[in-house]
């Protein structure tokens, strides 16, 4: 299922899909998303790209 809100706690990002369930949890600061991706910085000025499972597609 797809991502449907994200939010940011603190230094904790919540991933929830489109029915209100969490997917999964990181930490850092959270970049941007949309309905298949989260980015996330972290280290200053690295990126992180998960996709809509938690699986780390790519940094940047």
């Amino acid at each position: 299922m797809a991502i449907g809100t994200v939010k940011q706690n603190g230094n904790m990002i919540y991933v929830y899909d489109e029915r209100g369930h969490l997917k999964f949890t990181q930490s850092g600061e959270l970049v941007g998303y949309t309905g298949g991706t989260v980015s996330i910085r972290r280290g200053g000025s690295t990126v992180y790209v998960y996709d809509d499972s938690g699986h780390l597609s790519f940094t940047r």
